[in-house]
């Protein structure tokens, strides 16, 4: 972070300024001080930062933004700390002008992230996203790491409910953004498909008139804005002849994907070290900002070669003489298909076996959604299915149904327990759920 004076930020959140001195750094977190750091003290549900504000200052911290004055401290007060956040990460970001791209969407904005961060600095200095810090916290963070050097950024914004995408969007400022899709994530607070779309679109509250938008052509509530937007707005997808960034042939090995790309003006074939169509979607949407960000077909093609998975998100290791697939980061109904597809396309020596936790903040539509990947389950080439969590049995009973060989317990080491007797050298297993579920601990136990 460059260095900032107190006064600044002070008139920034038009509060008087108890000293001077030179900011060097911006901390939420008491463990995470440093000399010349400004403290913002955030109210958390179990916790209170306030209280610890004498213990930042100790530790090095020049100031700290509060909502009430602590004796003896030198403060910013403000009515929110948390609004003061977003004001400060909005004014540090507006001293530098790198080309900010901002991705939402129901699923795949993290893989997207990456592999747009790995087109753009195929020719320019990018900053990322790191991790998933893309709520009112995280997203700050991101942008306090902006230097004079870069060129590019890419800042990913998540969201459960309306306001929220649009308080990032206003302070991060994107000079494009991408949406991947609209599914399921978070209904429980928007309502309807039709409400997290609205959420979505918050994206180009912070943006200006001109600023393009990417979105999913395949995707029915994301490709009618072509028309219905004044701005220039650019689609990708797959089945859609008319996407101005078309993948087709793809072809499926055992760890990469190969597909050719129609992009305005030619074609040329593009290779991922990952599978799933899913994914290739994914690289089309990395595709059609590298062009618009002024690459060159060739060396998007030769970037998106470099792509790595994160070890939580889809990603496929060998754990002895079986081949796992550990998909433990997030789950919707959308997500599930995909990773369902992924396991029935995989060549294996031996069975395919889905192990499936519940999918979280879903609300009302709970039963009904676990139902539809039962469905989708029904129609994926496995042998056998294995849930876990309250939810699932709804995911197990429509499988069941269907004729699939499944089984379901809401006990963690009862499934580990079944999963050890059943699984033989030679299978395929794909484990995936929410976060909140951690599958994890079931791999680590199997293998």
């Amino acid at each position: 972070m460059e260095k900032i004076l107190l006064s600044e930020l002070a008139e920034v959140l038009k509060t008087e300024c108890p000293i001077e001195a030179e900011i060097t750094s911006i901390s939420t977190d008491t463990r995470d001080i440093s000399e010349n750091c400004l403290f913002i003290a955030i109210k958390g549900e179990r916790f209170d930062a306030h209280d610890f504000i004498p213990d930042a200052i100790k530790s090095g911290a020049a100031a700290a933004v509060s909502e009430r004055g602590i004796a003896g401290q030198p403060c910013l007060i403000v009515d929110s700390t948390r609004k003061a956040l977003l004001d400060i990460a909005g004014f540090y970001r507006n001293r530098f002008t790198p080309f900010l791209v901002g991705i939402t969407g129901s699923v795949g904005k993290t893989t997207t992230k990456e592999m747009i961060a790995l087109v753009l600095s195929e020719k320019y200095e990018t900053l990322k996203t790191q991790g998933n810090f893309n709520n009112e916290i995280g997203l700050p963070k991101t942008l306090f790491r902006l230097e004079k050097s870069h060129e590019a950024a890419v800042i990913e914004m998540g969201m459960s409910d309306f306001g929220e995408i649009e308080r990032l969007s206003n302070t991060a400022c994107p000079d494009m953004a991408v949406i991947t899709n609209i599914g399921f994530s978070h209904i429980e607070n928007l309502g309807s498909q039709e409400g997290i779309l609205k959420a979505k679109l918050e994206i180009l509250s912070g943006m200006s008139e001109n600023s393009p938008l990417a979105v999913n052509g395949d995707d029915s509530y994301l490709s009618p804005l072509k028309d219905k937007l004044e701005r220039p707005v650019y689609t990708f997808g797959i089945e859609n002849e008319k996407c101005d960034f078309r993948g087709a042939e793809i072809c499926e090995s055992e760890d990469t994907t190969s597909f050719t790309v129609s992009y305005p003006g030619g074609k040329i074939r593009a290779e991922i070290p990952c599978i799933g169509r899913h994914n290739v979607m994914n690289a089309l949407a990395a595709f059609s900002v590298g062009t618009l960000a002024g690459l060159l077909p060739k060396e998007i093609v030769s970037a998106l070669k470099k792509y790595k998975s994160d070890k939580m998100r889809q990603n496929i290791v060998k754990k002895g003489e079986n081949t796992i697939i550990i998909d433990c980061y997030n789950a919707s109904p959308d997500s599930m298909k995909a990773s369902l597809k992924v396991l029935s396309s995989v060549k294996a020596d031996g069975r395919k076996i889905a192990v499936l936790g519940d999918m979280l903040e879903l609300g009302k539509q709970s039963a009904a959604l676990h139902t539809l990947v039962g469905e989708y389950v029904s129609n994926s080439k496995i042998d056998k299915l294995f849930c876990l969590g309250h939810e699932s049995k709804f995911i197990a009973q429509k499988a069941v149904e269907s004729g699939i060989d499944s089984e379901f317990t809401e006990n963690k080491d009862e499934l580990t327990n079944l999963l050890k007797s059943y699984i033989k050298p030679g299978d395929t297993v794909l484990f995936k759920a929410s976060r909140g579920m951690k599958l994890e601990e079931i791999i680590e136990k199997l293998f």
